[in-house]
């Protein structure tokens, strides 16, 4: 890998691990409503002079209905779960929990046919849900358990989106579908935002931290991205999906002050492994066009 390769996937690894820790400051004053018209809304309209000066915009238009459930799925619920669950629970324990996506992933995938899953993939799915399962049994307490559970449908949008996206969207600009998707959110949440306005001035670090989610961890983060699939090619891009967590739970830990007990621990590297083995290429070809998919984006295979 280049220097300018090594020094996006560090850049991608911070700024993907970052969102836990902003968000967990940000809802202390905020609603999730707010937040997250306040992130799509100020992402999209970043985005929105960059998407229209590449032309990416106009060819997504006519693809209204798979890009309004796009957005359901990868931006709409998962992010108002997700916001919603860090009122209650640490941002590293809610990091790791999302990072069981590519799990949800693998088994999206089988179900529906666009990939195999042989014996040791099938491992990988049963050792990232062992994983889940110790962070939910020994750091999660009983009266959090509906938010932790909140979090397994945080999961699920995260890998149904690329799914969609793979299935509909893929022929599209990516830069277009992410501008219209954070749009469309932004004028679904705006109503109701509107009835949870904070009643007082805002504190400097909830109003830093919205301004980070809005401008490092939702536009930088795209255009970075997307640099680093053009820098060192889409397969080797998903492997920044297992760098995020660990970012997540150093931040939590050293700035936030969280705990990081053994279950924590346990669960991290469980999780990880889980991934890793289940997301690993099946010895038989899947076919010729199948994207490869990570939170977030959906990637054309590099051998189509």
């Amino acid at each position: 890998m280049s220097r300018k390769g090594w020094l996006l996937f560090v850049a991608m690894g911070v700024i993907w691990g970052l969102p836990y820790l902003l968000i967990k400051v940000s809802v202390r004053e905020v609603s999730p409503e707010l937040l997250v018209l306040m992130r799509t809304g100020g992402g999209g309209l970043l985005l929105l002079p960059v998407a229209v000066t590449r032309g990416a915009l106009r060819p997504v238009l006519r693809y209204w209905r798979p890009l309004a459930a796009y957005t359901a799925a990868e931006l709409g619920v998962p992010w108002f779960l997700l916001f919603t669950a860090e009122k209650r629970l640490p941002s590293s324990l809610s990091a790791l929990i999302v990072a069981a996506v590519p799990l949800v992933g693998a088994v999206l995938a089988l179900v529906t046919r666009v990939d195999r899953l042989d014996g040791r993939r099938y491992a990988g799915v049963l050792v990232g849900l062992g994983g889940v399962a110790a962070l939910v049994g020994f750091d999660v307490h009983a009266s959090d358990a509906l938010a932790a559970l909140s979090l397994g449908g945080v999961a699920v949008g995260y890998a149904l989106g690329p799914w969609l996206l793979a299935r509909y969207l893929s022929d599209l600009p990516p830069l277009g579908v992410v501008t219209l998707s954070l749009i469309l959110c932004a004028l679904v949440y705006a109503p109701l935002a509107a009835f949870s306005l904070p009643n007082r001035v805002l504190s400097a670090s909830v109003v830093w931290s919205v301004v980070g989610l809005t401008l490092v961890c939702t536009v930088a983060a795209f255009l970075v991205f997307f640099a680093l699939i053009g820098e060192v090619g889409p397969v080797r891009a998903t492997v920044i999906t297992y760098v995020n967590p660990a970012v997540a739970v150093l931040l939590g830990v050293t700035v936030l002050g969280e705990k990081f007990a053994w279950g924590t621990g346990v669960g991290f590297a469980l999780i990880i492994a889980g991934c890793i083995l289940a997301t690993r290429r099946s010895r038989e070809p899947a076919r010729r066009g199948t994207a490869v998919i990570t939170p977030g984006v959906v990637l054309p295979r590099d051998d189509a």
